[in-house]
Protein backbone atom coordinates (compact mmCIF):
# COMPACT_ATOMS: atom_id res chain seq x y z
CA UNK A 1 0.00 0.00 0.00
CA UNK A 2 1.50 3.82 -1.02
CA UNK A 3 1.32 6.04 1.56
CA UNK A 4 1.48 9.73 1.11
CA UNK A 5 3.74 12.07 2.99
CA UNK A 6 3.53 15.59 3.04
CA UNK A 7 6.06 18.22 4.04
CA UNK A 8 5.31 21.69 4.98
CA UNK A 9 7.41 24.73 4.91
CA UNK A 10 6.78 28.59 5.30
CA UNK A 11 9.67 30.64 3.17
CA UNK A 12 9.79 34.29 4.24
CA UNK A 13 11.95 36.52 2.01
CA UNK A 14 13.64 38.63 5.15
CA UNK A 15 15.48 40.63 2.67
CA UNK A 16 12.64 42.72 2.16
CA UNK A 17 13.70 44.75 5.09
CA UNK A 18 16.63 46.38 3.13
CA UNK A 19 14.89 47.68 0.58
CA UNK A 20 12.43 46.50 -2.29
CA UNK A 21 13.44 45.23 -5.74
CA UNK A 22 14.05 48.27 -7.09
CA UNK A 23 16.78 46.94 -9.62
CA UNK A 24 18.17 43.40 -9.74
CA UNK A 25 21.88 45.17 -8.00
CA UNK A 26 19.95 46.42 -5.44
CA UNK A 27 17.77 43.88 -3.30
CA UNK A 28 18.78 41.35 -0.70
CA UNK A 29 18.54 37.94 -1.49
CA UNK A 30 18.13 36.85 2.80
CA UNK A 31 15.53 34.46 2.96
CA UNK A 32 14.25 32.03 6.23
CA UNK A 33 12.37 29.23 6.24
CA UNK A 34 10.62 27.59 9.16
CA UNK A 35 9.22 24.34 9.72
CA UNK A 36 7.13 23.78 12.67
CA UNK A 37 8.89 22.08 15.66
CA UNK A 38 12.70 23.13 14.17
CA UNK A 39 14.71 25.91 14.37
CA UNK A 40 14.74 28.66 11.67
CA UNK A 41 16.99 28.03 8.55
CA UNK A 42 18.59 31.32 7.19
CA UNK A 43 18.96 31.57 3.01
CA UNK A 44 20.24 33.13 0.22
CA UNK A 45 21.26 33.01 -3.46
CA UNK A 46 25.02 31.77 -4.67
CA UNK A 47 26.67 34.50 -4.94
CA UNK A 48 27.06 34.36 -8.74
CA UNK A 49 23.66 36.06 -8.69
CA UNK A 50 24.29 38.34 -6.12
CA UNK A 51 23.62 36.07 -2.91
CA UNK A 52 25.62 36.01 0.49
CA UNK A 53 28.50 33.65 0.19
CA UNK A 54 27.78 32.53 4.17
CA UNK A 55 24.80 31.42 4.00
CA UNK A 56 22.91 28.50 2.52
CA UNK A 57 21.90 28.52 -1.18
CA UNK A 58 19.33 26.75 -2.30
CA UNK A 59 21.99 24.81 -4.89
CA UNK A 60 23.94 23.85 -1.35
CA UNK A 61 20.68 22.59 -0.17
CA UNK A 62 20.00 20.14 -3.28
CA UNK A 63 23.09 18.62 -2.67
CA UNK A 64 22.65 17.99 1.19
CA UNK A 65 19.39 16.00 0.51
CA UNK A 66 21.13 13.71 -1.78
CA UNK A 67 23.85 13.32 -0.04
CA UNK A 68 22.00 12.97 3.00
CA UNK A 69 19.39 10.41 1.31
CA UNK A 70 22.00 8.36 0.05
CA UNK A 71 23.54 8.27 3.62
CA UNK A 72 20.60 7.57 5.52
CA UNK A 73 19.18 4.57 2.38
CA UNK A 74 22.73 3.20 2.66
CA UNK A 75 22.69 3.02 6.67
CA UNK A 76 19.45 1.22 6.74
CA UNK A 77 20.58 -1.15 3.99
CA UNK A 78 23.66 -2.35 5.91
CA UNK A 79 21.59 -2.32 9.70
CA UNK A 80 19.03 -4.90 7.35
CA UNK A 81 22.11 -6.94 6.37
CA UNK A 82 24.48 -7.18 8.84
CA UNK A 83 26.66 -4.79 7.92
CA UNK A 84 28.36 -2.86 10.70
CA UNK A 85 28.85 0.66 9.22
CA UNK A 86 31.49 2.64 12.08
CA UNK A 87 31.95 5.84 9.94
CA UNK A 88 30.67 7.90 6.81
CA UNK A 89 31.39 10.68 4.81
CA UNK A 90 31.11 11.86 1.71
CA UNK A 91 32.65 14.94 -0.60
CA UNK A 92 29.42 15.37 -2.98
CA UNK A 93 30.00 17.45 -5.79
CA UNK A 94 27.59 19.30 -8.06
CA UNK A 95 27.18 20.34 -11.66
CA UNK A 96 25.47 23.02 -13.24
CA UNK A 97 24.92 24.39 -16.10
CA UNK A 98 23.13 25.67 -19.83
CA UNK A 99 21.34 22.53 -21.35
CA UNK A 100 17.97 22.81 -23.19
CA UNK A 101 18.21 26.81 -22.89
CA UNK A 102 18.01 26.72 -19.14
CA UNK A 103 20.77 26.31 -16.35
CA UNK A 104 20.54 23.66 -14.28
CA UNK A 105 21.73 20.66 -12.33
CA UNK A 106 23.71 18.54 -14.99
CA UNK A 107 25.01 15.75 -12.77
CA UNK A 108 25.82 15.28 -8.87
CA UNK A 109 28.80 12.62 -8.04
CA UNK A 110 28.37 11.41 -4.51
CA UNK A 111 32.08 10.41 -2.68
CA UNK A 112 30.86 8.36 -0.01
CA UNK A 113 33.70 7.19 2.52
CA UNK A 114 32.54 4.29 4.63
CA UNK A 115 34.57 2.28 7.19
CA UNK A 116 33.25 -0.99 8.01
CA UNK A 117 34.24 -3.66 11.35
CA UNK A 118 36.43 -6.14 10.24
CA UNK A 119 35.10 -9.23 8.98
CA UNK A 120 31.86 -7.87 7.89
CA UNK A 121 31.13 -8.29 3.84
CA UNK A 122 33.26 -6.20 2.13
CA UNK A 123 32.17 -6.46 -1.49
CA UNK A 124 28.17 -7.12 0.12
CA UNK A 125 28.75 -3.69 1.87
CA UNK A 126 30.34 -1.96 -1.79
CA UNK A 127 27.36 -3.20 -3.46
CA UNK A 128 24.83 -1.82 -1.79
CA UNK A 129 25.41 1.71 -2.41
CA UNK A 130 23.98 0.73 -6.09
CA UNK A 131 20.75 -0.44 -3.92
CA UNK A 132 20.97 2.27 -1.41
CA UNK A 133 20.74 4.67 -5.02
CA UNK A 134 17.74 2.55 -6.38
CA UNK A 135 15.60 3.58 -3.08
CA UNK A 136 17.09 7.15 -2.56
CA UNK A 137 14.24 9.34 -2.77
CA UNK A 138 15.79 12.48 -3.29
CA UNK A 139 17.82 10.87 -6.10
CA UNK A 140 14.83 9.46 -7.55
CA UNK A 141 12.59 12.74 -7.82
CA UNK A 142 15.09 14.68 -9.70
CA UNK A 143 15.69 14.49 -13.23
CA UNK A 144 20.15 14.32 -13.93
CA UNK A 145 22.39 11.97 -12.77
CA UNK A 146 23.67 11.24 -9.38
CA UNK A 147 26.31 8.74 -9.71
CA UNK A 148 28.38 7.75 -6.68
CA UNK A 149 32.26 6.55 -6.73
CA UNK A 150 31.79 4.69 -3.23
CA UNK A 151 35.04 4.09 -1.38
CA UNK A 152 34.56 1.37 1.26
CA UNK A 153 36.91 -0.39 3.60
CA UNK A 154 37.09 -2.08 6.89
CA UNK A 155 38.48 -1.59 10.25
CA UNK A 156 42.26 -2.43 10.97
CA UNK A 157 42.19 -4.48 13.97
CA UNK A 158 44.11 -1.31 16.11
CA UNK A 159 40.44 0.05 15.84
CA UNK A 160 41.45 2.80 13.25
CA UNK A 161 40.68 3.31 9.64
CA UNK A 162 43.11 1.81 7.03
CA UNK A 163 45.83 4.54 5.29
Amino acid sequence: MTKEHVYRINTVWTGASQGSTSSYDAYSREYAINIEGKPPFVGSADPTFRGDASLYNPEDLLLMALSACHMLSYLALCARAGIRVVSYSDAATGKMAQKNGKIRFTEVILHPLVTIEAGDDLEKARSLHDNAHHVCFIANSVNFPVLHEATVMELNSSGTNPI
